[in-house]
Parts: structure tokens; sequence; C-alpha cells
């Protein structure tokens, strides 16, 4: 792979990893690392990519890998509630989603985020998470109703 089809492929999926690393990260600065720190090691691994065919698949399992060293080293977590609020402009549908996904376990999160929101198929999300494809089928049922859960609690509140 050249340089310039590793820039090309990068520059495609940067929204996809911002995404990812939107769910699992809280800072705006962690996700920016994250995203720089996954593009690197992508750089300085691409001759341990077999099949140029499963790049995207590749990248964001680095991207969700990334996220997790990130985590574990900083050992932090953040309520909720002290999440800023959205600019003025912003859709509140698309914001209680983000809590809503944000409030389920990530073992939920990351398929629901991978195969609904970045359009991934399910083989493709099973690779990324190194789990079989019916772990899948049943992590995205399973995170549906988690979902269904949360927003529907979200009504009743109000």
């Amino acid at each position: 792979m050249t340089g310039e089809d590793f820039a090309r492929k990068v520059t495609d999926l940067t929204p996809v990893m911002y995404r990812v690393c939107y769910m699992q990260l809280s800072s705006a600065a962690d996700r920016d690392d994250a995203v720089q720190d996954a593009i690197l090691k992508a750089w300085q691994k691409r001759h341990t990519l077999r099949n140029e065919e499963f790049f995207k698949t590749w990248l964001i399992r680095i991207q969700i890998n990334v996220c997790h060293d990130i985590q574990k080293s900083q050992k932090r977590c953040q309520p909720v509630e002290n999440v800023p609020e959205p600019a003025p402009n912003y859709n509140t549908r698309t914001e209680e989603l983000r809590y809503a996904l944000a409030a389920i376990d990530e073992k939920y999160r990351m398929p629901v985020l991978l195969h609904y929101i970045d359009g991934f198929s399910i083989r493709e999300v099973s690779q990324m998470l190194g789990i079989t494809e019916n772990a899948v089928k049943l992590r995205l049922l399973r995170g549906r109703r988690k979902l269904r859960e949360q927003l529907s609690e979200e009504v009743f509140e109000k």
C-alpha cells in the first residue's frame, strides 16, 4: 500500500473513527489523541495487513483498542451530568440518542454504533470486535432493547 492510498483511506474513515471515539471517550482532547494514535499505529503496522480489502475493519479495530488503552491509563469516569450542554443549534433528539447510547454497556453500544450508525456489515463488525457474527446479531438485538428501554425511560421522566 502506498502512502497516498493509506492517506486517502484514512481520510475517508476519519469521521467513523471520531464517532467510535465519541462513544468511548468524554474529552475532546482524548478523542483527538486517540484518532491520531490510531492513525500512527496503523501507519507503523501497515505491512501487517495481509489483505487491503479489510483495511476498514483493521483500522477501526485499532481505533477501538487505542480508546480502551486511553480508558485504562486514565482510570477515570465522568458522570453524564458533568457533560457540557450542546450548542443551541444541536439536534436534541440526537443528544437524547447519544445519552441513551452512553448509558448502555459498551458490549452492546459498539455493535449498535458500528452497524446502525456507521453502516458496517455484521461480518465487518464481527471482525472489528473479534467476536462471531451470531454474537454480533445477539448484541445488536439486546442493544436495541436496551436503547428502547433507555429512550422510553426518558420519555416518562419528562
